[in-house]
């Protein structure tokens, strides 16, 4: 799964219909730029791909009063719409992923309505529970054996399951709480978004 997939249609999706500025602007808002590798080039290819691929419809603009060229903006279509909520989903409930997926979908998880984050949550959870369990069991070496260096993979693996485990535990006790509005319950990105030049 791809996080600028994810992040441009999200982005597309806040707007209605946007054009790759506004999309490139937003990302660079959340700081895409490092933490997904989300550069100027990958998005514009990827509005383009996505709307060869049915996600997106493109609309051509007329020209910008000032004399630019005109813009194309992107709209969702509903095959885009429901590749936004299958990424989004995945993403916030499935563990082991590239850090830069669960980055996204974090970034979206006011989408959905709060039962379902914490569902998919609790998820992620057992999920890593699980990983946990497998790394003692198959992943640590036993009393007397010696792995060298290659036993600090295991502790790698379990220090950051744990670590993971324990932020997903405390996102679920404060949206349980009522942290954040979530899908639902109000504008959950109201003055959140960066302002973009028309």
């Amino acid at each position: 799964m791809s996080a600028i997939r994810l992040l441009v249609l999200g982005s597309v999706r806040q707007h209605g219909r946007a054009h790759g500025y506004q999309v490139r602007n937003d990302l660079e808002f959340w700081g895409a730029g490092r933490w997904a590798n989300a550069k100027p080039g990958s998005i514009y290819h990827a509005l383009k791909a996505m709307a060869g691929q049915g996600m997106l419809v493109a609309h051509d603009t007329e020209p910008s009063r000032a004399g630019g060229p005109p813009r194309t903006e992107y709209e969702l279509t509903p095959e885009g719409k429901g590749e936004f909520f299958r990424l989004l989903r995945e993403a916030l409930a499935v563990p082991r992923q590239r850090r830069d997926l669960l980055t996204a979908g974090v970034g979206f998880l006011v989408d959905l309505p709060r039962d379902e984050v914490v569902a998919l949550l609790r998820r992620r959870v057992r999920a890593l529970e699980e990983w946990q369990e497998e790394i003692h069991r198959d992943w640590t070496p036993g009393a007397g054996e010696d792995w060298g260096h290659i036993g600090e993979i295991s502790g790698v693996w379990l220090n950051s399951s744990e670590a993971e485990e324990r932020w997903a535990r405390g996102l679920i006790e404060r949206l349980e709480g009522g942290a954040y509005v979530m899908a639902g319950e109000g504008d959950p990105w109201e003055g959140l978004s960066p302002s973009a030049p028309e």
